[in-house]
């Protein structure tokens, strides 16, 4: 069941039986120090292995539990870091929008626009973002089935944007639990769209401490194989230099020093599936 391709840059492809993207970096753009430290250690990484590379990071963090949690180095200065990882690691990247003013700006670096899971339905914002020219990846709301992807797409194509990507990142299931859905991937490939599958936003623990969410970052690597063995167009990963330090997501991103091995596996579990689907 091959999905549409979407051509970024003229240097990488995803969907459309290209093999499989990762879309990987720090939850937040904390500091250009860090920024840049985990671009400069998965490029490398990811050329060793022969696994296309996407950059991403938030500039924003504007669905914080907690109305006293740091959410990032904001608009300006996190567009000149995303450049700034674009020109010299020859990357292509992709950060969130939360409101439609944003997507114009952000279209002028990011090479996809992505749309946070909370805002899967937000027309003003899928409209605006389609309005930009540029791929768009829509996270799945974790309160959407599958099949009501179907209503995004076509949002973003009366809008004129037809390169369209769908995130899975975790369905509810009671309070703080989320759960992967994998005939869910079967599902929203009908509608012939790459999909992505992000894995440390699916072991997250919604308002898991109250204040903040928590997660369970040894779950990653089972969900990983699982998608892999199903298929998947793109392996998202949040990642950074030291996870216990991260203003987001803490206890999900998996530290550089341990993604190898993961990515290793991946390759080896997608390689073995193949495209049976």
């Amino acid at each position: 069941m091959l999905s549409r391709k979407i051509t970024l840059r003229n240097q990488l492809t995803i969907g459309g039986g290209a093999p499989w993207v990762l879309i990987a970096g720090p939850c937040a753009i904390e500091s250009e120090k860090i920024a840049m430290k985990t671009a400069e250690f998965l490029k490398p990484l990811c050329v060793q292995l022969d696994i296309p590379l996407v950059f991403k990071s938030s500039f924003d963090k504007a669905n914080r539990s907690s109305v006293y949690s740091p959410r990032g180095v904001g608009l300006k200065e996190g567009l000149r870091i995303l450049k700034k990882i674009k020109t010299d690691f020859d990357l292509p990247v992709t950060t969130d929008v939360h409101e439609p003013w944003q997507c114009e700006p952000v279209s002028e670096v990011a090479d996809i626009l992505q749309i946070p899971a909370f805002l899967a339905r937000q027309t003003d914002l899928l409209i605006a973002a389609a309005h930009t020219g540029r791929p768009v990846n829509v996270k799945k709301a974790q309160f959407m089935a599958p099949t009501d992807m179907g209503n995004v797409q076509t949002k973003l194509h009366e809008s004129g944007c037809d390169d369209v990507l769908f995130c899975e990142r975790g369905t509810c299931f009671g309070y703080g639990t989320l759960v992967v859905d994998f005939t869910g991937f079967v599902e929203m490939k009908r509608f012939g769209c790459p999909v992505v599958f992000d894995a440390t936003h699916s072991v997250q623990k919604p308002g898991g401490h109250g204040t903040s969410s928590g997660g369970r970052r040894e779950m990653v690597a089972p969900l990983v194989a699982a998608a892999m063995a199903i298929g998947t167009d793109a392996l998202f990963l949040e990642t950074h230099p030291d996870p216990s330090t991260a203003i987001s997501d803490a206890e999900n991103q998996i530290p550089l020093d341990q993604l190898r091995p993961l990515l290793e596996s991946a390759l080896r579990i997608s390689q073995a599936a193949g495209n049976w689907s």
